[in-house]
């Protein structure tokens, strides 16, 4: 070492590390809800759900899955009391299943994620040139709108967590009031002809062959509440705040969208719920919201909307470059990919490898689908995009989600802990069969969601995360042969870097006795 130990290791902590102390609970759990984005699930999902999967039971698939993923949060919680690392569902599974195992997981999450972030992006250019033609009077491409979306959010990646979790808390607090109002209303306004019904959380309702679409589909409208220990290096408390903010989130997900789905069912009525959904599509909230509320609260609905996916977005982008900087950090990028930005401590090069990943997406799809050509489907970036990438990326979580219930097994069997951990590991078995089946019946009903479509795309969108996997796996196994001590690195984060530091500290105390002497 040319300038002495304390120098370079210094040095090398403060690139390779996330800037600690950035978050409390509120700071976290704004973060991590603000991916579900509540408005953007109540107006873009829910119809979709009720409408093209014909299934009126979506309250009681929203009890059902909070169940199932309390379950699992059960031992993913507990981990998060031993593993503080922001490659998470990797980082897990790597400690649990091996260090192959966890190089396939980091590559489903960089792809699952990054399929979420494509499909929103569809939909926010999809609804600003919607709110411009509709308000200014003037008519913009949809993908104009998201490439200047992608831009925003890229940019703000760079800055710091607690910065942008200030934007996030703003925006949700403001959505979750509004969709409460909404839910008050509609409730208190029920459908003139069937009245205050229960009908949809009779187990008879979740019957018919978009069941398994359904599933998925309300899946992804969970999806942040795994997101805490991504940003437990981050946290002032991981050991307490990672497993409080898990819980709470998922909670507050399970029963907001279970009351607030089963609200648009008793405003339209649950036999009219789908035929509505089919016809208005996202339109349905608005739609209702004008008719109870008034035209006023509707615009103000309208314009959240947006601000709501804007919040979903930089949610997503946070968490996608985070796992780039903890695979860059342990040799599964390019080191670069594990470097923070001086100043905000955030991981710089990750944010701009998913800007420049989000801008190709958003030019891909707008070139093949001919966005620009006079005759193109204005629904496009909606019906395809949004609906395929949503879908896409929930069938990579729920694989994600699987893999880590039985990681967590794992990890306290190899730790000798099966008797004093044995109700979480129950939790967690529990929890991994229910999301396999739930992964069996997403695949199966994939044609469902891709009617029209061709049959070829039924089976080529969940390959997309097969491939994935079987790739993830033979790059683990490459690895271990190859280059077998960064194997051994995956999924201890700093940890590695601290044992390298330690070793390093022990050979110049060694070096440095002879010369004492």
């Amino acid at each position: 070492m040319l300038t002495g130990n304390t120098g370079i290791s210094t040095f090398k902590g403060e690139e390779r590390a996330l800037r600690a102390d950035r978050l409390g609970l509120p700071g976290l759990l704004l973060s991590v809800v603000a991916a579900n984005a509540p408005l953007m699930v109540v107006a873009g999902v829910m119809p979709t759900a009720y409408g093209v999967m014909g299934i009126v039971g979506q309250p009681l698939l929203f009890v059902i899955l909070g169940v199932v993923l309390i379950l699992f949060s059960v031992g993913y919680a507990e981990m998060s009391r031993h593993v503080h690392n922001a490659g998470a569902f990797y980082a897990y599974i790597a400690r649990g299943l091996g260090g192959t195992a966890g190089a396939g997981a980091s590559l489903v999450a960089l792809v699952s994620y990054s399929a979420l972030q494509f499909g929103v992006y569809g939909l926010f250019g999809f609804e600003i040139s919607g709110l411009c033609e509709t308000y200014l009077d003037f008519t913009i491409a949809w993908w104009i709108p998201a490439l200047l979306g992608v831009l925003v959010v890229g940019a703000l990646g760079w800055l710091k967590i607690d910065l942008n979790a200030k934007v996030l808390g703003v925006l949700l607090l403001i959505e979750i009031t509004l969709v409460v109002i909404f839910d008050v209303a509609a409730i208190g306004h029920p459908s003139a002809k069937e009245g205050l019904s229960m009908h949809a959380f009779d187990p008879s309702t979740l019957s018919g062959a978009g069941l398994g679409t359904a599933l998925c589909l309300c899946i992804a409208a969970f999806v942040g509440f795994e997101q805490p220990p991504v940003y437990a290096e981050e946290t002032s408390r991981p050991q307490v705040l990672v497993a409080r903010v898990t819980f709470l989130a998922v909670t507050f997900v399970a029963v907001f969208f279970a009351i607030s789905s089963w609200a648009l069912s008793v405003a339209a009525g649950p036999s009219q719920i789908v035929g509505q959904s089919q016809k208005q599509g996202p339109g349905l909230l608005f739609g209702l919201s004008e008719s109870i509320i008034g035209a006023t609260f509707t615009d103000v609905l309208h314009v959240l909307y947006v601000t709501g996916m804007f919040a979903c977005l930089l949610s997503f982008h946070n968490v996608v470059a985070r796992y780039a900087f903890a695979m860059g950090r342990e040799g599964l990028l390019p080191a670069a990919f594990g470097r923070t930005n001086p100043k905000s401590g955030a991981p710089a090069h990750g944010s701009l490898l998913q800007t420049v990943i989000s801008l190709v997406a958003v030019v891909a799809f707008a070139v093949t689908d001919g966005s620009a050509a006079a005759d193109h489907d204005p629904t496009a970036p909606v019906l395809k995009l949004f609906t395929w990438g949503g879908n896409v990326g929930a069938l990579g979580i729920i694989v994600l989600l699987a893999t880590t219930a039985f990681a967590v097994i794992g990890y306290f069997v190899r730790r000798g802990a099966l008797r004093t951990q044995a109700p979480r590991i129950a939790a967690s078995a529990l929890a991994g069969v229910a999301l396999i089946v739930i992964a069996v019946y997403a695949v199966k009903d994939f044609d469902v969601l891709v009617a029209g479509a061709g049959s070829a795309v039924s089976w080529i969108l969940p390959g997309v995360i097969g491939v994935t996997v079987v790739g993830g796996l033979v790059y683990g196994l490459v690895l271990r042969s190859t280059r077998p001590e960064l194997h051994a690195r995956i999924g201890l984060g700093n940890e590695a870097f601290r044992i390298e530091q330690a070793r390093e500290n022990a050979a110049d105390a060694d070096q440095a006795e002879p010369a004492a002497s």
